[in-house]
Parts: C-alpha cells; sequence; structure tokens
C-alpha cells in the first residue's frame, strides 16, 4: 500500500504536464530575453526555479503578454492542438530576424486517452521531469557564450503554430515562418513529461 501511495503521489497528471510545459516556456523566454539583451538588465528580478537563479522581467507590459500567450498554449496543451511555439527577435530599425528560437512539441500520449485532467496518467516522476528543464535551462542561461553578439536594438515576437481546427483567439495575426538567410543552428537537451516531449533549438544569423 505505502509503493502504491508514492506512485500516486508522484506521477503526472495532463494538467500538472500542461503547467511544466507552459513553466518551462516562461522561464525559458525570459531567459533568452534576459540573457540575448533585448531589454535593460535593470529591468528585471532574480528568483529561484527548477533549483536555478532565473531573471524573470519585472515589466508589466512584458509579463502580461506572456501571460495571455502563455495561458493559450495551456488549453491547447490540454487538447493537443499546439505543435510549436517560436520566439523571433529581429532587429528593431530594419525588421531584419537575427534569431529564432523554436520550442516544438510532440504528443507522447494521444490527447483522446487523456480525457480525465486530474487523474495521474504519466509513467514519469516528477522529480526527474524537474531535473530534465533545469538542465535545459541552464544550456539556455550559458549560450550566450555560443551566440553572436546582438549589437543592434531589437524586438521579440512569438508565434505558435498549431493544427487547423485549433481555435485561434480574436486579435492574433497569421504570420509568415520568418526565416533567416545564411543561418546556422544550436540545439539543446530534451526533455519529457512522458506525455509532453519538448525540443529546443535556435537558429541565429551567421556571422562572416
Amino acid at each position: 500500500m505505502a509503493a502504491l501511495t508514492q506512485l500516486t503521489r508522484s506521477a503526472i497528471t495532463l494538467k500538472g504536464s500542461a503547467k511544466m510545459v507552459t513553466d518551462y516556456l516562461n522561464f525559458g523566454i525570459n531567459s533568452i530575453l534576459f540573457q540575448r539583451g533585448i531589454y535593460p538588465p535593470e529591468t528585471f528580478k532574480n528568483e529561484e526555479h527548477f533549483g536555478l537563479s532565473i531573471y524573470v522581467s519585472s515589466d508589466e507590459k512584458i509579463n502580461t503578454f506572456l501571460q495571455s500567450v502563455l495561458g493559450q498554449i495551456k488549453d491547447w496543451l490540454l487538447i493537443g492542438k499546439i505543435k510549436q511555439l517560436s520566439l523571433v527577435i529581429t532587429n528593431l530599425s530594419n525588421k531584419e530576424v537575427l534569431e529564432r528560437w523554436d520550442f516544438k512539441l510532440q504528443y507522447e500520449e494521444p490527447a483522446e486517452n487523456c480525457t480525465d485532467e486530474s487523474k495521474p496518467i504519466g509513467t514519469k516522476d516528477i522529480k526527474v521531469i524537474q531535473n530534465e528543464i533545469r538542465d535545459v535551462l541552464r544550456q539556455i542561461c550559458s549560450s550566450v557564450s555560443f551566440l553572436p553578439l546582438l549589437d543592434c536594438p531589437c524586438a521579440f515576437d512569438i508565434l505558435t503554430h498549431t493544427s487547423l481546427d485549433a481555435d485561434v483567439p480574436s486579435g492574433w495575426d497569421e504570420a509568415g515562418p520568418c526565416f533567416i538567410s545564411n543561418s546556422e543552428e544550436l540545439r539543446f537537451r530534451s526533455f519529457s513529461t512522458s506525455l509532453h516531449r519538448m525540443d529546443t533549438v535556435v537558429s541565429y544569423k551567421k556571422i562572416e
């Protein structure tokens, strides 16, 4: 009986998996905005998440925007409608795409098999998942030493890649793929909740 109780407590639910994925996206995006110098460092505050010190934006407009996007991502995760989220960094003056961070999702358990969102259906211990997420976030934080310097004022936007039958909120506009000419890629570790798998890759403009 004790073993069964422990298994139930550590197993992950569909809602729990969706929250862990969106938490990763939130802290990953914030880390990128800080590490890549998109906004001044004094507009960020240091917080502890997944056993790491992560810089999180204190700008109300940025946080409202991210909360809106990630709230919708979480809803799509519960029904298997989101395929990828891309963070696009552009040159503010000429709109040239300098970097594209792709967060690619795979569904390890079909959405139709996850009808009870509160039932533990994952097979992976939550602590193991948290450790995997921490490893990817650590890589993102250290990637600044590998990526070219962004020596111009930059802006960012977020693109979502969904299933054709996904309900898209009003006010969300269609966008192009945001290709980068003469680009290189840097791939990060993957993590899996046993319900969702996340692969992260950054494409960046090669310095000639």
